[in-house]
């Protein structure tokens, strides 16, 4: 049911209104933080701090255009990806290619239930493996099953501002350490210069700032947080065209506003990965991870360091598979009702939907990591996916601003130029990976 209202015109009235944003930063705050970006850094140095900073400017402008399509339209992403021309065999061919994507993230959030493994042996838990993996997919189903929106927004915003704060103070702390950072290390980083090898780099860029599948996520929550109900379906009226165009202030305030907050988070573990890890010459791999990622937090803290870094990493890694969770029930959700599989015609008929399948991805992450218990291995899985998704959906968004935009919402030259620019840098990214490979086969 429709719920036409204006938007917000105050500070704090905008401020009230963020939510998605800050959602897709706990989402982000995880996996892609705590274990590739902090494995890059330990991998390559300092080296790589722009390329860093540029993955996570660089994707707000598609995440701001998915958003547009999202509230005047009031569809999802995947109803985005749907109208696509091209090949079809029920949906979209680009809604296939994401479908591979989608399996893989269960392997990435997999990785993160192995990873929490090793927080809960760091804090003297002796349970056997299994045991602790169904008590973290158990516990996420059934606070996902009884939850609603609201809890979800919360319990995000609290983790990853707790978090966040403590990885930032990290950094600095090293000033009194023999990893601390001078400005020589910032301006090594700052130079744009590639490393020899580029497959960790291209994995983290697949996860770092907004992923692809925080992209596809986004659209999801803003139709959750009511920007499209309180938009109204387009009447073709100039208070419609005012509606449209306050809302999508408020979206691009949430869309930079959660930029800001991983951007901070990701450059403070890559250079804590950089300083601690590089410095003493450890590697980020599947044995041994947790300790070993503990190093960035007890060079900092000293002895109290690894139990901020145990509750920490809980933290975020437990409110990253939940985010996660919560946010491919409803893709999946989604999904089913593109492939007409299921009734999904009603509101009550869709959360029931999205309850079932909180329960029952949990069971896949229980299935994934005890075939393959790699945690890191499964993390680079999901992100290496993701990267590879990008480009597809950089496409997809142009066709929507050239195809599908209203004429009052579309955005000024600048913002498409940006938008033509980070879109073909993602490109680039991707078709430079790719090249890489298939010439390293013939070496």
């Amino acid at each position: 049911m429709s719920q036409v209202s204006p938007p917000p015109k105050t500070f704090f009235g905008i401020l009230k209104q963020l939510g998605p944003g800050l959602i897709i930063s706990a989402n982000i705050v995880g996996s892609g933080e705590l274990i590739v970006t902090t494995k890059l850094g330990a991998k390559v140095g300092f080296t790589l701090l722009w390329f860093i900073i540029f993955g996570c400017v660089i994707k707000v402008f598609l995440q701001v255009e998915l958003g547009r399509y999202s509230i005047s339209k009031g569809k999802t992403a995947l109803d985005a990806m749907n109208s696509v021309p091209g090949p079809r065999f029920k949906v979209s061919w680009l809604v296939w290619c994401w479908v591979i994507m989608f399996v893989a993230i269960f392997f990435q959030v997999s990785g993160m239930v192995g990873a929490l493994i090793g927080v809960f042996r760091m804090g003297g838990i002796s349970i056997a493996d299994s045991g602790i993996v169904l008590c973290i997919v158990g516990s996420c189903a059934v606070f996902l099953f009884i939850g609603r929106y609201q809890f979800v927004e919360r319990f995000a915003t609290a983790m990853v501002a707790i978090f966040t704060m403590f990885t930032i103070f990290a950094v600095f702390s090293l000033n009194w350490t023999d990893y601390g950072i001078k400005a020589s290390d910032l301006m090594e980083g700052l130079s744009f210069q590639l490393p020899d090898s580029t497959t960790t780099a291209f994995a983290a860029f697949g996860v770092i700032g907004v992923g692809a599948s925080e992209l596809i996520f986004y659209p999801i929550w803003c139709l959750e947080k009511g920007y499209a109900r309180h938009v109204g379906p387009n009447d073709g009226s100039e208070a419609w065209k005012e509606r449209a165009q306050g809302w999508m202030h408020v979206l691009r305030c949430d869309a930079w506003v959660s930029m800001v907050i991983y951007t901070g988070a990701t450059v403070a573990f890559y250079l804590l990965g950089a300083a601690v890890l590089h410095g003493k010459g450890l590697e980020v791999s599947d044995t041994d991870l947790m300790p070993t990622l503990s190093n960035i937090y007890s060079e900092s803290f000293g002895i109290p360091g690894m139990w901020i870094f145990i509750v920490g990493a809980f933290v975020v890694l437990y409110s990253t598979v939940f985010i996660s969770t919560a946010s491919n029930a409803r893709l999946a959700t989604d999904l089913a009702r593109l492939l007409k599989i299921g009734r999904l015609d009603t509101p009550e008929q869709k959360a029931n939907a999205v309850k079932l399948a909180s329960v029952l991805i949990p069971v896949l992450y229980f299935i994934f990591y005890t075939a393959i218990p790699k945690a890191v291995t499964l993390v680079l899985i999901g992100a290496l996916a993701q990267a590879l998704m990008l480009p597809f959906l950089c496409f997809a968004a142009l066709y929507l601003l050239y195809r599908d935009t209203e004429p009052g919402l579309k955005p000024g030259r600048l913002w498409i130029t940006l938008l033509w620019i980070s879109s073909l840098m993602m490109a680039s990214v991707g078709i430079y990976q790719i090249i890489d490979k298939v010439s390293s086969q013939f070496k």
